[in-house]
């Protein structure tokens, strides 16, 4: 019995989130800029940590990998954003 209740409730509470107004092209444009701004962040980290992965060894190999995700995602944001 709970679960039904339960159920019914989630899938109001869905049905009544859809009714919301929809964004406007600001909100859009807003809402695509975070975007692409976290993508660049997050792929530059990646390029960058996979690059100072080929350097180093033992702990020096583990702080450029560090040095290279830090780097490479401040480029990332400063490009993407």
């Amino acid at each position: 019995m709970k679960l039904k209740v339960i159920t019914l409730f989630l899938g109001a509470a869905g049905a009544l989130a859809a009714c919301g107004p929809a964004p406007t092209p600001q909100q859009q444009a807003a809402r695509q800029h975070e975007i692409a701004c976290l993508s660049g962040t997050l792929g530059g980290a990646l390029i960058g940590g996979a690059i100072g992965n080929q350097f180093g060894g033992g702990s020096g190999k583990s702080i450029l990998t560090a040095a290279g995700a830090a780097a490479g995602g401040i480029e990332g944001n400063r490009f993407a954003c």
